[in-house]
């Protein structure tokens, strides 16, 4: 783990406090989609079960901008079972519900299916370019997670094959799961394959959904990511998921497209 010396959030008494590097790029005062995400899908992955499971599907809904404030977790499993259980997770700043998410836990087992493993399709994140920060100041693209091109730039409009990995831990203390590795860096598909200007347009996430096949592997997550655009200013992007081994997954991102205030 790199720069260890920071996390994104710190427990306390119940409550999670989220640091500089959990800001988001669309206002200051907001966090980062990843970020929530990440948090949320640790309280899923820690709901108690009688047997391994692996989450298959998450999908996480920001009902308002998640503020830099002191945010409090609660989770449940809504549908039991031993081998499928729908859990579900709310985030709270204050008695304010900013994010909701369900996901599907799945058990996991060793079959002797004739099932061939896919294997990786892209360059891996020794051969990208590494993003460099627009600026210093702490905020999730700059300084909570790092990044590498293999097709595209952050600056480029269109489609982008990147690499990423967290440089700090989610909650100080702990080392990242790969659920949440993969969480955190999935919130990126919109910003990297942008068919805007971010300076002039508005292409903003109110929904985070990702479909795993099975659990990533190390450090580094890749997206690669499609933005499609409508006149009526509705939008999906999509990324293909990937480690270093090869596929793990979807991510679907439903997109507010708007004109930027003058």
């Amino acid at each position: 783990m790199r720069d260890v010396e920071d996390a994104l959030f710190v427990a306390d008494g119940g409550v999670y406090v989220p640091s500089a590097h959990t800001r988001g790029p669309w206002d200051p005062r907001a966090q980062h989609g990843g970020a929530p995400a990440a948090l949320v899908g640790r309280a899923i992955e820690r709901l108690p079960a009688d047997s391994p499971m692996q989450v298959a599907r998450f999908t996480m809904d920001l009902l308002r901008p998640v503020p830099l404030v002191p945010l409090r977790v609660e989770g449940r499993i809504v549908r039991p079972g031993r081998r499928v259980q729908l859990a579900a997770a709310s985030l709270f700043a204050g008695d304010d519900e900013v994010c909701r998410a369900g996901a599907w836990r799945m058990r996991v087992a060793e079959l002797t299916l004739p099932i061939e493993a896919a294997l990786a399709s892209v360059p891996g994140p020794e051969a990208g370019v590494t993003f460099q920060p627009e600026g210093d100041e702490p905020a999730f693209h700059r300084t909570g997670m790092e990044m590498r091109f293999v097709r595209g730039r952050f600056e480029d409009r269109g489609d982008a094959t990147a690499w990423f990995r967290l440089r700090r831990p989610v909650v100080a203390g702990e080392t990242p799961s790969p659920l949440q590795r993969v969480l955190a860096a999935a919130d990126f598909g919109n910003g990297i394959s942008s068919a805007f200007d971010f300076l002039t347009a508005l292409f903003i996430n109110t929904d985070l959904t990702v479909h795993l096949h099975r659990q990533p592997v190390g450090e580094w997550i890749c997206l690669d990511a499609n933005t499609v655009l409508q006149p009526t200013g509705v939008g999906l992007a999509q990324s293909a998921l990937s480690d270093e081994i090869g596929p793990v997954g979807r991510s679907l991102q439903s997109l507010l497209v708007d004109e930027r205030s003058p």
